[in-house]
């Protein structure tokens, strides 16, 4: 604690303790714990309290009042609890009665303060963090705090009884580490007396009929699991597993939640990863016996976890599968599944009632269709995973909300209405299609994938989200089934798709809907950057006016447009000038790719909005990074460009991308003068003993004017902008002037007032926050006068001071305290005397 806070906490203090005073907002409050509990976590919490005498005063002060306000009584005893977790801390207190008066039979929640709720979830969070030692763990056994936490466990405020349940939760956990030697058997006489207490009161809850206290038994139980895997869980099971199992059996419906979460925590522990045995006997029934939805996300955390025996996974799914091998069914396509499915569910769990509620049917294929997508990416899935038939329900859905799926049954005539044009169902189809591309090598009817998806890419009553999810899919397929061939020239069916795709991208890209054609320009972009080996794609897009309405649209109303329109034909020309033959810009239009550099630049000097610039500078570092011919061949040139347009942009974020823009320059730079891209000894070597090299490094840097543009950005009011520019000097500093004396900048200084001197001094400015400096200068002279500025510039002392959030001030203790102090102060200001 710094001498400051020392000298305003016992004033703080006695504020605090004096019911006159207003009391302080919980937030204050809130932060005051925060900076108590980390003096105590990285110091001696009883030391803290002997130097510091005012801290266990306010807390007596506040326990022995008989009408302490509620909020300062609730900081306290959390207080007490931070302290009180340090044994030796535990007892000073306990010497001074403030333990008992906090924690003991004397605690003030036998009191009238019992009503209020910030008071008790006060004390239960104190309790729970003083519960580290024997001594507090016994003092709560022996002052029958039992009672009261399982009273709180029941609290009709959900904080309270969320705080109640950890309490519990550690001192079984506890009881079972400290007073038991043995290995336990369900046997009650065995188990520690206050163990015995809660697992009692665990059992008379579940065994009630109320769903409240039975809902919170099985988090008591959920939070155990995760906080201890140890085998005594085990023995723990055993003895609930019959209450639990009747609960399970009787009120599913009204525990389901709670009882998958329990199941799921305990089916990571390692306590239950046997294959055989009750639990995984238990998990089972529980898959038959909770309705679809609860069981549908314990069926997707199953399928997740390694240890799961094969024959849970197979039954978690078929739990999935079942809405859409349902749907199947009841349309005119014989359902694929049959055979996978042989094992009927009971009729607890049917998804038909479900699917014939419009809600209902909405909600579940939503959410099975996730969690089918969801697997798709586990590498753990049954070996006989039904890849094909699931695909092929798959379309069948998507048919249904089509409009173009012929009824087979009542139900599915009932399906039908409620699913024609349902764009979340349309969704979480066509995104599961997308993540079934995985098994595109694995002979399933990509044609018939090809053919659903360019039914909803052309059909106009498609919506904007549903299009961009069919956008995502069929390159997701395109490139599996390009994966899978080796070129799309010797898979004619993805050639053709991409043929029939093309006039549909193009009147996307006139669409009187921005978001459509925004999506349209996204896959455009994509589709160049993943296909761009594949010579059908390129024979596809020739033959199409696609990329002159990309070009079209860089001048489009909407500037997200404007901004994909950027990145497709900044995308577009960086493969032309790699040397591939792609199509040319030249339909009836007097220019062509060479002159998208010259028209992106005009869009990040003249576009009103900042995406568009922004994305035109993203634009330019993938061209500086990968090497575009235009600026692989004038470097120096272009990058200097850019980075006079963007220092003068009052876009924080196209800054930035300019700086990023010069970091990626800069190291380029060094990597063709031969300099080593980390500082070592070497480096330092090569740096000394190449000069020329190390002039030739810096004027080109000088050239570009990049010490300008990033001394300039050190200065800006926006910090991330500043923080970049520190950063890159930062690299810059240790590529150039490693091994050099670090006595140069003071020699700089001594120099006397020079023009040098004074652009030290506007650099300087930016690390000290001097006022009245202008950081716009330019950083001129020769390359040594360039490294004395940069060793004279503390740049790390910058990059901490930037690292600080703009209110860390008033955040701190200090100013905390203060205003504690300043509120107090105040009311005794205005007391007169009223006569």
């Amino acid at each position: 604690m710094d001498l400051k806070c020392v000298q305003l906490l016992p004033s703080a203090c006695a504020i605090l303790a004096d019911p006159r005073q207003p009391v302080c907002d919980d937030t204050c409050l809130e932060k005051l714990l925060d900076w108590f509990k980390t003096l105590t976590n990285t110091g001696s919490s009883l030391l803290l309290l002997e130097e510091n005498p005012c801290l266990a005063e306010l807390i007596l002060t506040v326990l022995r009042q008989q009408e302490p306000n509620p909020t300062i009584l609730s900081f306290v005893l959390k207080l007490m609890g931070l302290f009180a977790a340090s044994e030796s801390c535990f007892q000073h207190l306990q010497q001074k009665k403030a333990v008992d008066l906090a924690f003991g039979e004397a605690r003030p929640l036998s009191t009238a303060l019992f009503e209020d709720s910030s008071v008790r979830s006060g004390w239960v969070q104190g309790a729970h963090d003083m519960l580290h030692h024997s001594g507090a763990f016994q003092l709560l056994c022996d002052s029958g705090a039992l009672d009261t936490i399982f009273t709180l466990h029941e609290d009709r405020s959900l904080f309270v009884a969320s705080a109640a349940n950890q309490l519990l939760a550690r001192m079984l956990v506890f009881s079972m580490r400290s007073e038991c030697s043995h290995p336990l058997s369900p046997d009650n006489c065995e188990w520690p007396p206050c163990a015995q207490e809660i697992v009692a009161h665990l059992e008379e809850s579940l065994r009630s009929r109320s769903a409240s206290r039975a809902n919170q038994s099985l988090k008591l139980l959920t939070t155990v699991c995760e906080q201890n895997q140890e085998a005594w869980t085990e023995a723990l099971w055993s003895r609930l597993v019959r209450t639990i199992e009747s609960l399970l059996e009787e009120w599913s419906a009204q525990v389901a939640h709670s009882l998958v979460d329990l199941l799921l925590s305990m089916a990571r522990s390692p306590a239950f990863s046997c294959l055989e045995g009750s639990f995984w006997k238990f998990v089972a029934l529980a898959l038959k016996c909770l309705q679809p939805t609860p069981a549908g996300l314990l069926a997707l955390g199953l399928l997740k976890l390694e240890e799961c025996p094969q024959a849970i996974k197979i039954q978690a799914l078929h739990i999935l599968l079942q809405p859409v091998d349902c749907i199947a069914r009841a349309f005119s396509h014989p359902s694929e599944l049959s055979g996978f499915l042989d094992c009927p569910l009971p009729e607890a769990v049917s998804v038909k009632p479900l699917l014939s509620s419009r809600s209902s049917c909405i909600s579940l294929l939503c959410q099975f269709l996730a969690h089918l997508a969801e697997i798709q990416h586990l590498a753990g899935l049954p070996v006989d995973f039904p890849h094909k038939p699931l695909l092929h329900s798959t379309v069948a859905v998507l048919q249904v909300c089509g409009g173009f799926a012929v009824p087979a049954s009542s139900l599915g005539e009932t399906i039908n209405r409620i699913l024609i044009g349902c764009s979340r169902v349309q969704q979480a189809a066509i995104h599961l299609l997308g993540a079934l591309s995985r098994w595109a090598n694995s002979g399933v009817a990509v044609e018939e994938v090809f053919d659903i998806l360019l039914v909803y890419l052309r059909s106009p009553e498609t919506s904007p989200t549903v299009l961009k999810k069919a956008f995502q899919a069929t390159l997701k397929w395109c490139l599996c089934s390009s994966e899978t061939s080796g070129s799309t020239s010797g898979f004619p069916q993805c050639k053709q798709f991409l043929t029939d795709t093309m006039p549909m991208l193009q009147k996307r890209m006139c669409s009187p809907s921005w978001e459509v054609r925004d999506s349209a320009l996204e896959f455009f972009t994509l589709a160049m950057k993943h296909l761009k080996e594949q010579e059908g794609f390129w024979q596809a897009l020739s033959t199409s006016e696609v990329v002159t309405l990309a070009e079209g649209l860089l001048d489009d109303p909407e500037s997200y447009v404007r901004a994909s329109a950027v990145k497709a034909l900044g995308q577009y020309s960086l493969i032309a000038s790699s040397g591939l033959k792609v199509p040319s810009l030249d339909h009836n239009r007097s220019h062509n790719e060479d002159s998208i550099p010259t028209r992106l630049l005009e869009i990040l000097s003249t576009d009103s909005e900042g995406f568009p610039r922004r994305a035109a500078v993203s634009v330019f570092i993938d061209w500086l990074q990968e090497g575009h011919q235009a600026v692989r061949n004038e470097a120096e040139q272009f990058v200097s460009k850019v980075i006079q347009i963007v220092r003068g942009d009052l876009d924080w974020e196209v800054k930035v991308s300019g700086l990023e823009l010069a970091g990626v320059f800069s190291a380029q730079a060094f990597d063709h003068f031969g300099f080593a891209q980390r500082p070592s000894a070497a480096a330092s070597a090569s740096s000394v003993s190449q000069p020329a090299r190390l002039a030739e490094l810096l004027q080109a840097f000088c050239q570009v004017k990049l010490f300008d543009f990033l001394f300039g950005a050190l200065g800006d009011c926006d910090r991330p902008v500043a923080l970049k520019a520190c950063e890159i000097l930062a690299g810059v500093k240790l590529q150039l002037c490693v091994g050099r004396s670090q006595h140069e900048g003071q020699r700089l200084e001594r120099q006397g007032n020079t023009p040098l001197f004074e652009t030290w001094r506007t650099a300087a400015a930016c690390v000290l926050g001097l006022p009245g400096e202008d950081s716009s200068e330019t950083v001129s002279g020769t390359p040594e006068d360039v490294l004395l500025i940069l060793e004279a510039v503390d740049l790390e002392e910058l990059q901490r001071a930037l690292g600080h959030s703009s209110d860390h001030v008033e955040k701190s203790p200090q100013s905390l305290l203060q205003d504690i102090v300043s509120a107090g102060g105040a009311v005794e200001e205005n007391e007169a005397d009223c006569y």
